[in-house]
């Protein structure tokens, strides 16, 4: 007999909107813990560094950066995704019992592999589970797998975590039957994350790096979260997250979540895109400038095919998100690594036919009927550059430079020449320094290098906003993470002056040209009293195309303008204060 509710039907419906509206707060992640004590110890840096010490030292910065350009490898690359596509399903909901198939075997070989790794280098490689309970597509009990590669000094302890997720899915989140191989969302970032762990516990860095594969992602980024929690709850001191996350492919789909593709079937095996949250002030947007100048700076002059490494402007793809996200939330400066192009936007609808998110994200084709694929969709080489990337700029921020503590700045004209005027302020007396400047675009314009002295004067351009950041450099070149930006306008001072009777400064938008997204700002001697403030953005005809409310405060105010993909041309855009116009540019779309 089957028992009946002793709630009314109404009540029972109030109920499920109840549990539903509480989100994940009702069901978060519980019970999170590392299985491998050591591990742990690790992370909050207790441990003796001469337990984890190489034979053969290999610390200086040329030879750190050069091996891991040299050593990644297409070949292991395309053999860890052959692997993981033929688990049937690594949908985090999957069987965790068969020793052949479903989440479980897949996490076991991702755990074996990085066992490997380590007894291949001396047992440098720490590895361990990240376990936590939560009810997620019927399963209560999840694992992150991780391994930790102790920093040579915990005297001055830092954690650098480099990530992908393991799982995949198709349609429906929770179909836990359907073969989803995952092979471009998300094998590519596992197997980015193994290729480095294996080529990267060969060195010695100051910092801890951390190479991690969760689990959940696709059902709300929950092994990130777990992660995180566990992260902030044992203090362990994280500096920078690189997230792996579709980074291998290089066909466009039919659609695609912009920015990104310019149409079905074209093909990008020489951009990258980093997104990450923020602009001015940004210490995601500015981890992202770090990466790109590492790369620019260590491995292009020698690469056999330079890649473009691409400063997005929104902090991930138009309605998508992904597993540097929870980092960012509690603090954590994280930016996220995803290909050029995609096979699709996950919108799963009925006329839907790309790959992303269907079981269809496989491997490739067999064009000539011998049962074996000979097309791929990956293509590995291009995924070996991207963890290069990666694994060079994790190298350098695992240094332990230390930024400098502040400095400040004076902007000045000399003949109609700009110039600036740098003070840093630096008790670690590090004594060589990067001054970066940047105008109009996401990127650094220039990055000037300050030699023997905290004091220096560099050429700036004439007119304009500048925004202005300052890092470290060792003995060997290798530079701290950057600072948090300043800015300057162009009357000299650190802040704009107000023409007469103008209080307000609408600044030129960043980046411009840009493709999808730009950030558009204006400066504020003092806040105005007001009841309703919006940015207007009208195409030269003098049609209104956006219309976006800002919130004004003294200082330096930004709004984030996602137009979409696939427009060219002039706008305009303008600040309105209670229906009065106070300024007005224009900007360019080019994409």
């Amino acid at each position: 007999m089957k028992r009946k509710s002793a709630l009314p039907v109404r009540l029972q419906y109030a109920v499920v909107l109840l549990l539903l509206a509480s989100g994940p707060a009702l069901f978060a992640q519980t019970n999170i813990w590392s299985t491998n004590p050591l591990a742990e110890q690790i992370l909050l840096g207790n441990y003796n560094p001469a337990d984890y010490v190489a034979s053969t030292v290999i610390s200086d910065l040329p030879s750190v950066t050069g091996g891991i350009h040299a050593r990644v490898s297409a070949d292991s690359l395309k053999a860890y995704i052959v692997r993981l596509s033929q688990f049937g399903t690594r949908n985090t909901g999957a069987d965790t019992v068969s020793a052949t198939t479903g989440m479980g075997a897949a996490r076991r070989w991702v755990y074996q592999k990085l066992e490997e790794f380590s007894l291949a280098n001396e047992g440098r490689l720490v590895v361990s589970y990240l376990q936590f309970d939560q009810n997620i597509c019927g399963m209560g009990r999840h694992r992150n797998i991780f391994a930790v590669l102790p920093g040579s000094n915990p005297s001055n302890h830092g954690v650098i975590l480099i990530e992908g997720h393991i799982d995949s899915r198709c349609n429906d989140e929770c179909d836990v039957v359907c073969d989803a191989e995952g092979v471009e969302d998300n094998a590519t970032g596992t197997a980015l994350v193994l290729e480095l762990a294996r080529v990267m516990a060969r060195y010695t860095f100051e910092n801890t790096i951390v190479f991690v594969t969760t689990t959940g992602e696709e059902q709300g980024l929950l092994g990130a979260r777990a992660f995180v929690q566990y992260i902030q709850s044992k203090n362990i001191p994280l500096r920078a997250v690189l997230n792996n996350d579709v980074i291998g492919g290089v066909i466009c789909g039919q659609t695609s979540s912009a920015p990104s593709c310019p149409g079905l079937n074209h093909i990008d095996s020489t951009s990258v895109r980093l997104f990450s949250a923020g602009s001015a002030n940004s210490q995601n947007k500015q981890l992202a400038r770090f990466v790109k100048l590492q790369y620019i700076e260590n491995i292009r002059p020698t690469a056999t095919v330079p890649m473009i490494v691409r400063i997005m402007s929104p902090e991930d793809r138009t309605g998508r998100g992904g597993d540097h996200i929870p980092f960012r939330e509690k603090g954590y400066a994280s930016i996220r690594f995803t290909a050029a192009n995609e096979h699709g936007d996950a919108s799963n609808g009925p006329d839907y036919t790309d790959r992303q998110h269907t079981s269809s994200d496989v491997l490739g084709v067999d064009t000539d009927g011998d049962q074996a694929v000979d097309s791929f969709f990956v293509q590995f080489n291009y995924l070996a550059r991207n963890a290069v990337i990666n694994g060079n700029a994790a190298a350098v921020a695992a240094r332990n430079v230390p930024t400098p503590t502040g400095y400040s700045l004076l902007r000045s004209s000399n003949a109609g020449i700009g110039l600036l005027d740098v003070q840093i302020e630096d008790p670690a007396t590090i004594g060589t320094y990067r001054v970066a400047l940047r105008t109009a675009s996401l990127d650094w314009d220039t990055v000037f290098t300050l030699s023997g002295a905290t004091f220096g004067t560099f050429p700036a351009p004439p007119t304009g906003a500048l925004y202005v950041s300052v890092a470290g450099v060792d003995a060997e070149g290798g530079e701290s993470l950057f600072s948090g930006e300043k800015f300057v306008f162009i009357t000299g001072a650190v802040e704009p002056e107000a023409e007469p009777g103008k209080n307000i400064t609408l600044l030129q938008n960043r980046p411009n040209p840009f493709d999808e997204a730009t950030w558009i700002s204006f400066w504020v001697n003092q806040a105005p009293e007001y009841r309703q403030a919006q940015i207007l953005i009208s195409d030269l005809q003098g049609k209104l195309v956006a219309q976006l409310p800002v919130d004004i405060r003294t200082g330096l105010n930004e709004v984030l303008y996602t137009h979409g993909y696939g427009v060219r041309g002039a706008f305009a855009y303008a600040l309105q204060i209670d229906g009065r116009t106070v300024d007005v540019r224009q900007m360019v779309f080019a994409n």
